[in-house]
């Protein structure tokens, strides 16, 4: 039975939707470490780790997920875990509050001090590049904001969900997913995102929205070892 392809997200995403931001070997490809610390693999074929291993940098951290070959000595397992994925197929209730606006390059600088300050390590240079991201301001702090990342064919992630620590409980996160949401549906695409089983805060709230729970993904938190 073929496996669907949001059972290997990464991999999916980099050879349809994310081709042009690819760097392959074989059966093994990975964002640009300034886009995303992300490497995926085809298959489990022993093979795919040799191409794996050349595509990351010595002492280059990196997070595999979905699928992946027998990682051998060339590599520290820093965490295996699993997370939940979740998936929306219909338009959400718009949800109520201040403006929000298209974030671009000229906000970079503040989309990685606040990714940085509430969900530091994915976030990077250039992963605007993945996507639509949207924001809300107060003056001129960046209060929130919500972007899209894993881009496949008929699917798209919503991912970098952050509110400052001093503008919480305002309901911005759902405005921002909803509105996202609603625009992926409209595209006649279907919205997924990630999140661990542990945080139930965040679950409940997507829960809420209408994200219906659809697989447990194992992820791998990996560290290439020096030759």
């Amino acid at each position: 039975m073929n496996s669907h392809p949001l059972d290997n997200p990464i991999w999916h995403s980099l050879v349809t939707q994310h081709a042009h931001l690819a760097v392959t070997q074989g059966s093994a490809a990975r964002y640009p470490a300034q886009i995303a610390p992300f490497i995926a693999a085809e298959n489990a074929d022993p093979q795919t780790d040799q191409q794996l291993r050349a595509i990351v940098d010595a002492g280059e951290s990196v997070y595999l997920l979905g699928v992946a070959p027998a990682l051998e000595s060339g590599w520290r397992v820093l965490e295996q875990t699993t997370i939940a994925q979740m998936i929306c197929r219909e338009h959400l209730e718009p949800r109520p509050g201040p403006q929000f606006r298209a974030l671009t390059a000229d906000d970079r600088d503040n989309m990685l001090e606040l990714t940085a300050k509430v969900f530091p390590g994915y976030y990077r240079e250039r992963t605007h590049e993945m996507g639509r991201y949207i924001g809300i301001y107060a003056a001129d702090t960046l209060a929130a904001m919500a972007g899209e990342r894993m881009c496949l064919d008929g699917f798209v992630e919503i991912s970098a969900v952050c509110t400052h620590p001093d503008f919480t409980s305002r309901g911005f996160a759902a405005r921002l997913v909803t509105a996202l949401c609603n625009d992926i549906v409209s595209r006649r695409q279907t919205p997924f995102l990630h999140v661990n089983w542990g945080n139930a805060r965040a679950r409940a709230l997507y829960a809420k929205l209408g994200f219906a729970d659809r697989a447990s993904i194992p992820l791998w938190s990996l560290q290439r070892l020096a030759p």
